[in-house]
């Protein structure tokens, strides 16, 4: 994956009609689509679908001040190197320098509620959005979602309506659907471009927690970032986000968000700024050709139900370990990114439907749509002292910590949560999302029992950290 900006990234855009708080609408029909039967036909406008889209498109600007560390023009000098340090140790103080970054976004609502990508804006201290007809505006960002790559920013002092972009819904989508893109690539201004959706619920695309693409043979090129895909009555199926691309330039194979997830994540900043996802308290795992076989399936399908915690969602709605788990509501599930989506878009409150395959046949749970809950107190701590642990913040796990955190749900004990700069936990190599299993040999069960650890002073610090699922065994000198 070739990219640009943050992340390593390349992004495009498109556009839809309708307020944000209006419903879901859903796309033509299977029966509806029409290929051209003549001549005449092929020579058809998008022009009237542009012309109502293409206000509802911006740009978007954002600046972020960061330090940076000057080096001396001397340090390709041996003599120099060798009596001053090698090339590039820090020289001098840090200096203020102002990164800029483009991208684009979609408004979705008549009072300026506009949708982009997470990472045009990351790190900004000052975002503003460019209108079509060339006005400009400054925005404040209202909610930031790193795990789906989106983020919603607010038109600030608006004195009128904008024009806006209603919300399709892409799982009617198909493939053959025209589709147009809509963006500022390279920030040669806006530009139209048309393709068809290429495939569906494209997974391991690598660029969110949320791995469902809408593929699309569309042009899509850096600056498109955060704009929309729109489908043939001007309304958003997607937010394009990511191009596979050797040269950095469109290859015909570009990747969107599907609305429903924009959408997800739009509500969620319209009340009070939090997303909260559904808890199933469950894990799963894909089903290879081998399972399939050992399962007397005729192909691999839908996930496998491998854990299951006591108290759970999961747990109070009859699932079982072994189980295949093949639709969520209406929806078939082919592997693990798959049921994710599906599973994470549906609204807390009430409750989702599964189809299971077990043993004894075909059977329909009901799963209650609640958030992790915090079954103990988080209890953050920074960490003091001379320990390796110093600059740390800390928090105790639970599954809603664990959510947030992007860990196993079923993981226990201590967590980093922060680390300060420059600060012994950041030197030794301690990372964001380690759990601290023991120190010294002592099993590290709260953030309160890690801070009377830390005040000791052993002389030697052997460490027992898990990481991506490993353990890691550190020591070091006091």
């Amino acid at each position: 994956m070739r990219g640009y900006g943050v992340a390593g990234r390349c992004f495009a855009v498109a556009v839809a009609a309708l307020a944000l708080s209006g419903p879901v609408t859903g796309t033509a029909r299977a029966e509806d689509r029409v290929a051209p039967r003549s001549a005449a036909e092929l020579r058809l406008s998008f022009a009237p679908i542009v012309r109502e889209a293409a206000p509802a498109v911006v740009n978007v600007y954002a600046k972020r001040t960061v330090l940076q560390q000057p080096v001396s023009p001397f340090f390709n000098d041996p003599f120099f190197r060798r009596f001053f340090g090698a090339p590039g140790q820090n020289f001098g103080r840090p200096r203020e320098r102002v990164e800029s970054s483009l991208g684009s976004g979609v408004i979705v609502s008549a009072d300026g509620v506009i949708i982009t990508n997470n990472h045009v804006i990351e790190g900004a201290d000052e975002v503003r959005v460019a209108l079509a007809d060339r006005r400009e505006l400054d925005a404040e960002i209202i909610l930031k979602d790193e795990r789906t790559d989106l983020a919603i920013l607010r038109v600030r002092d608006l004195d009128e309506p904008l024009p806006h972009l209603a919300f399709a819904d892409s799982d009617e989508l198909q493939v053959g659907d025209v589709v147009l893109a809509i963006g500022n690539p390279f920030g040669v201004g806006q530009t139209v471009t048309q393709g068809i959706v290429s495939a569906l619920a494209r997974t391991r695309v690598g660029v969110t927690d949320y791995q469902f693409f809408i593929q699309t043979d569309a042009a899509i090129n850096p600056g498109n970032s955060g704009g929309a895909l729109v489908d043939m009555k001007g309304r958003l199926v997607g937010i394009n986000t990511a191009i596979f691309s050797r040269s950095g330039g469109s290859n015909g194979i570009g990747f969107a968000i599907p609305s429903n997830m924009a959408h997800f994540v739009a509500m969620a900043a319209e009340g009070d700024g939090i997303i909260r996802r559904p808890w199933l308290g469950a894990g799963v795992q894909a089903v290879s050709a081998d399972i399939a076989e050992a399962m007397g399936l005729d192909r691999p399908r839908g996930v496998l139900v491998t854990s299951i915690a006591e108290d759970s969602p999961a747990d109070r709605a009859g699932l079982k370990v072994g189980d295949l788990i093949t639709r969520v509501g209406e929806a078939t599930v082919a592997d693990p990114d798959g049921f994710g989506y599906r599973f994470a878009t549906r609204p807390i409150g009430g409750s989702t439907s599964f189809t299971v395959l077990r043993q004894s046949g075909e059977v329909e749970l009901t799963v209650t749509l609640e958030a992790a809950p915090e079954t103990v107190p988080r209890d953050a701590r920074v960490i003091g002292g001379r320990s390796p642990f110093a600059g740390a913040t800390v928090v105790n796990l639970s599954p809603a910590v664990a959510e947030e955190m992007r860990l196993d749900a079923f993981d226990e004990g201590v967590a980093i949560r922060e680390l300060e700069p420059r600060s012994t936990a950041a030197r030794v190599g301690l990372q964001v999302g380690d759990i601290i299993v023991s120190v010294n040999g002592r099993k590290v069960k709260t953030t309160r029992g890690l801070e009377r650890i830390a005040a000791g002073d052993p002389g030697v610090w052997r460490l027992e950290i898990q990481r991506g699922g490993r353990i890691l065994r550190i020591a070091l000198r006091g």
